[in-house]
């Protein structure tokens, strides 16, 4: 393997540094004319609304200040009238952390199921075993870089101690999301996967049979992740590995 590799990756990185979301508000989200998530109901489901679940005063204040980061960042917004109100569920993390997720269980219950397909795992493992480099990047919050459409968001509320609210971005643990994504991924990378990428969701692997083309073939995929304003995790990404 070429010694400077590494060394070209990292020049590489330096030039596209702008691909990646530092803050919350590089965040510019996908266009909807490109793809927006929509919401299928089954027609003849009522509608539910969750009685709210009470947390302690102290869990109550990680919720607002979660609560608080998603309207800044405006993947929520305050709604009246929801169609469907579903409750927070906090989830501890390693290191004392939590993270806030929406309980869609009845919703998603509604929605039949997409069946766009997504890629099997042990042919992704075939297709890289033969490659000289590879670069591994995770979006950032990628999810929340899709839209949700404008009619579905009424019905994809939640309730706090604070108020009502409704996602504008497409959240997680919503039906049907996952194959949302990869039809995404499936549209913008078509020219490359099977050749130098292959896409998992919200997972992207530039893979090169010849460790001196890496370098090219992550250009490319930046071209197209900043042609779509997708942007990428810095602490979940490994290059030239």
């Amino acid at each position: 393997m070429n010694d400077t590799i590494p060394k070209e990756v990292i020049q590489c990185l330096q030039r596209n540094f702008n691909i990646f979301a530092w803050t919350r508000q590089d965040l510019e989200g996908i266009d909807p004319n490109i793809i927006t998530h929509h919401l299928k109901i089954n027609p003849d489901a009522k509608s539910v609304k969750q009685k709210k679940r009470h947390f302690g005063p102290e869990k109550d204040k990680i919720i607002q200040v979660k609560v608080d980061k998603l309207i800044e960042a405006g993947h929520i917004e305050k709604i009246q009238f929801p169609g469907w109100l579903s409750n927070v569920v906090l989830v501890s993390k390693t290191g004392g952390n939590w993270r806030m997720c929406i309980d869609f269980r009845d919703l998603n219950k509604v929605c039949p199921k997409d069946f766009y397909p997504l890629p099997r795992i042990d042919q992704l493992m075939d297709f890289i075993s033969e490659c000289e480099l590879l670069s591994m990047m995770d979006a950032s919050q990628g999810y929340h870089q899709i839209m949700l459409a404008l009619e579905n968001r009424k019905k994809v509320s939640f309730i706090t101690s604070a108020g009502t609210f409704c996602y504008v971005a497409m959240p997680f643990g919503l039906k049907n999301t996952g194959a949302t994504y990869q039809r995404l991924m499936d549209k913008i990378f078509y020219p490359q996967i099977g050749r130098n990428t292959e896409v998992y969701i919200d997972d992207m692997l530039v893979k090169s049979k010849e460790a001196r083309n890496h370098v090219a073939d992550l250009e490319e995929t930046f071209v197209v992740l900043r042609k779509y304003r997708l942007r990428l995790n810095p602490g979940k990404c490994a290059f030239g590995v």
